[in-house]
Protein backbone atom coordinates (compact mmCIF):
# COMPACT_ATOMS: atom_id res chain seq x y z
CA UNK A 1 0.00 0.00 0.00
CA UNK A 2 1.46 3.40 -0.64
CA UNK A 3 0.88 6.25 1.50
CA UNK A 4 -1.11 8.99 -0.36
CA UNK A 5 0.38 12.43 -0.88
CA UNK A 6 1.01 14.54 2.33
CA UNK A 7 0.60 18.51 2.12
CA UNK A 8 1.69 20.53 5.24
CA UNK A 9 -0.47 23.93 4.83
CA UNK A 10 2.50 26.11 5.90
CA UNK A 11 5.39 27.58 5.23
CA UNK A 12 6.94 27.35 8.99
CA UNK A 13 10.42 26.13 9.05
CA UNK A 14 9.74 24.83 12.68
CA UNK A 15 6.89 22.89 12.00
CA UNK A 16 8.51 21.39 8.43
CA UNK A 17 11.25 20.43 10.87
CA UNK A 18 8.44 18.93 13.15
CA UNK A 19 7.13 17.11 10.33
CA UNK A 20 10.11 15.76 8.75
CA UNK A 21 10.53 13.45 11.99
CA UNK A 22 7.95 11.14 11.28
CA UNK A 23 10.23 10.08 7.73
CA UNK A 24 7.31 10.45 5.29
CA UNK A 25 7.51 12.05 2.28
CA UNK A 26 5.52 15.71 1.96
CA UNK A 27 5.59 18.59 0.42
CA UNK A 28 4.78 22.17 1.66
CA UNK A 29 2.73 25.19 0.50
CA UNK A 30 2.32 27.75 2.27
CA UNK A 31 -1.79 29.21 2.05
CA UNK A 32 -3.34 32.46 1.41
CA UNK A 33 -5.16 33.39 3.72
CA UNK A 34 -6.47 36.19 6.62
CA UNK A 35 -5.29 35.10 9.79
CA UNK A 36 -7.36 37.81 12.00
CA UNK A 37 -9.33 36.68 15.04
CA UNK A 38 -13.11 37.31 14.27
CA UNK A 39 -14.50 39.66 16.80
CA UNK A 40 -15.83 37.53 20.02
CA UNK A 41 -13.85 34.39 18.88
CA UNK A 42 -12.61 32.09 21.56
CA UNK A 43 -9.23 31.61 21.39
CA UNK A 44 -9.03 27.80 21.05
CA UNK A 45 -12.00 28.91 18.20
CA UNK A 46 -9.86 30.90 16.59
CA UNK A 47 -6.23 28.23 16.61
CA UNK A 48 -9.07 25.79 14.97
CA UNK A 49 -10.80 27.75 12.54
CA UNK A 50 -7.40 29.19 10.75
CA UNK A 51 -6.36 25.60 11.47
CA UNK A 52 -8.65 24.44 8.93
CA UNK A 53 -9.14 27.37 6.48
CA UNK A 54 -5.21 26.66 5.83
CA UNK A 55 -5.44 22.97 4.87
CA UNK A 56 -8.72 23.80 2.91
CA UNK A 57 -6.88 26.69 0.82
CA UNK A 58 -4.55 23.60 -0.09
CA UNK A 59 -6.94 20.77 -0.79
CA UNK A 60 -8.88 22.82 -3.22
CA UNK A 61 -5.45 22.77 -5.32
CA UNK A 62 -4.65 19.17 -4.50
CA UNK A 63 -7.15 16.76 -4.48
CA UNK A 64 -6.58 13.38 -3.41
CA UNK A 65 -3.94 15.02 -0.72
CA UNK A 66 -3.54 14.53 3.12
CA UNK A 67 -3.34 18.22 3.94
CA UNK A 68 -2.34 19.24 7.55
CA UNK A 69 -3.08 22.51 8.92
CA UNK A 70 -2.04 24.13 11.89
CA UNK A 71 -2.43 27.22 13.78
CA UNK A 72 -1.24 28.58 17.39
CA UNK A 73 -2.41 31.08 19.74
CA UNK A 74 -1.65 31.55 22.68
CA UNK A 75 -3.68 33.49 25.53
CA UNK A 76 -3.52 35.02 28.77
CA UNK A 77 -6.38 36.32 30.92
CA UNK A 78 -8.78 35.68 27.89
CA UNK A 79 -6.32 38.31 25.82
CA UNK A 80 -4.83 36.69 22.34
CA UNK A 81 -1.83 36.87 22.46
CA UNK A 82 -0.06 37.08 18.61
CA UNK A 83 3.23 37.27 17.17
CA UNK A 84 4.95 40.13 17.67
CA UNK A 85 6.64 40.89 14.42
CA UNK A 86 9.22 43.01 16.04
CA UNK A 87 11.14 44.10 19.17
CA UNK A 88 9.01 46.81 21.08
CA UNK A 89 5.83 44.20 20.14
CA UNK A 90 7.50 41.14 21.60
CA UNK A 91 9.10 43.60 24.64
CA UNK A 92 5.25 44.08 25.92
CA UNK A 93 4.23 40.50 25.54
CA UNK A 94 6.77 39.35 27.66
CA UNK A 95 6.53 42.16 30.39
CA UNK A 96 2.69 41.04 29.98
CA UNK A 97 3.26 37.25 30.50
CA UNK A 98 6.20 37.67 32.99
CA UNK A 99 5.63 35.49 36.24
CA UNK A 100 2.57 34.90 34.55
CA UNK A 101 0.54 31.50 33.30
CA UNK A 102 -0.25 31.90 29.61
CA UNK A 103 -1.96 29.37 27.72
CA UNK A 104 -1.43 28.01 24.32
CA UNK A 105 -3.59 26.15 21.45
CA UNK A 106 -2.49 24.76 19.03
CA UNK A 107 -4.78 23.31 16.73
CA UNK A 108 -4.41 20.93 14.26
CA UNK A 109 -6.42 19.89 11.11
CA UNK A 110 -5.98 17.03 8.60
CA UNK A 111 -8.15 17.40 5.61
CA UNK A 112 -8.27 13.99 3.62
CA UNK A 113 -9.37 15.40 0.13
CA UNK A 114 -9.27 11.83 -1.69
CA UNK A 115 -12.38 10.36 -2.35
CA UNK A 116 -14.35 7.81 -0.27
CA UNK A 117 -12.20 8.95 2.23
CA UNK A 118 -13.39 7.45 5.96
CA UNK A 119 -12.56 10.34 8.02
CA UNK A 120 -12.46 13.77 5.72
CA UNK A 121 -12.22 16.11 8.29
CA UNK A 122 -10.18 15.46 11.55
CA UNK A 123 -9.20 18.59 13.76
CA UNK A 124 -7.85 18.72 17.49
CA UNK A 125 -6.55 21.41 19.93
CA UNK A 126 -3.81 20.54 22.03
CA UNK A 127 -2.95 22.99 24.46
CA UNK A 128 -0.14 23.46 26.58
CA UNK A 129 0.27 25.78 29.71
CA UNK A 130 3.66 27.56 30.26
CA UNK A 131 4.54 29.21 32.96
CA UNK A 132 6.90 32.28 32.35
CA UNK A 133 9.76 33.31 34.70
CA UNK A 134 9.52 36.82 36.37
CA UNK A 135 12.63 38.60 34.46
CA UNK A 136 13.56 42.04 34.84
CA UNK A 137 12.94 44.13 31.69
CA UNK A 138 16.90 44.21 31.01
CA UNK A 139 16.82 40.22 30.83
CA UNK A 140 13.98 40.32 28.85
CA UNK A 141 15.55 42.87 26.10
CA UNK A 142 18.85 40.88 26.28
CA UNK A 143 17.09 37.90 25.15
CA UNK A 144 14.41 39.50 22.24
CA UNK A 145 18.02 40.59 20.85
CA UNK A 146 19.70 37.11 20.82
CA UNK A 147 16.91 34.72 19.73
CA UNK A 148 14.61 37.52 17.97
CA UNK A 149 11.68 35.51 18.42
CA UNK A 150 9.14 37.84 16.17
CA UNK A 151 7.38 35.43 14.39
CA UNK A 152 6.77 33.28 17.39
CA UNK A 153 3.34 34.07 19.27
CA UNK A 154 4.14 34.86 22.80
CA UNK A 155 7.80 35.73 22.08
CA UNK A 156 8.81 32.17 23.22
CA UNK A 157 10.75 29.29 21.17
CA UNK A 158 11.19 27.07 23.53
CA UNK A 159 13.75 25.06 21.35
CA UNK A 160 15.91 27.39 22.01
CA UNK A 161 17.04 29.98 24.33
CA UNK A 162 13.26 31.26 24.76
CA UNK A 163 13.77 28.11 27.30
CA UNK A 164 15.46 29.96 29.82
CA UNK A 165 12.34 32.49 29.84
CA UNK A 166 10.63 29.60 31.28
CA UNK A 167 9.85 28.18 34.34
CA UNK A 168 7.74 25.63 33.36
CA UNK A 169 5.73 23.57 30.67
CA UNK A 170 2.73 21.03 31.00
CA UNK A 171 1.38 19.38 27.96
CA UNK A 172 0.49 16.04 26.95
CA UNK A 173 2.19 16.59 23.22
CA UNK A 174 6.00 18.19 23.82
CA UNK A 175 5.91 19.51 20.34
CA UNK A 176 2.60 21.55 20.40
CA UNK A 177 4.18 24.63 22.39
CA UNK A 178 6.74 24.71 18.75
CA UNK A 179 3.85 24.80 16.68
CA UNK A 180 2.89 21.30 15.20
CA UNK A 181 1.44 18.61 17.46
CA UNK A 182 3.05 15.40 16.73
CA UNK A 183 1.78 12.31 18.95
CA UNK A 184 -1.98 13.88 17.80
CA UNK A 185 -0.94 14.40 14.10
CA UNK A 186 0.66 10.68 14.15
CA UNK A 187 -2.85 9.48 15.68
CA UNK A 188 -4.93 11.30 12.70
CA UNK A 189 -2.82 9.87 10.00
CA UNK A 190 -2.82 6.13 11.29
CA UNK A 191 -6.97 7.04 11.24
CA UNK A 192 -6.24 8.51 7.65
CA UNK A 193 -4.41 5.18 6.52
CA UNK A 194 -0.86 6.13 6.81
CA UNK A 195 1.78 3.55 7.35
CA UNK A 196 4.86 4.75 9.29
CA UNK A 197 6.57 1.71 9.18
CA UNK A 198 6.84 -1.35 6.47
Amino acid sequence: MINPTIILASSSAYRKELLSRLQLPFLSISPDIDESPKPGESPADTALRLAQQKAAAIAQLHPDSLVIGSDQVATLDDLQIGKPGNHANALKQLQLMRGREVIFHTALCLLDSRQQAPQPLQLRNVQTRVQFRDLSDAELDAYLHLEQPYDCAGSAKNEALGISILSAIHSDDPTALTGLPLIALTDMLRHAGVRFFR
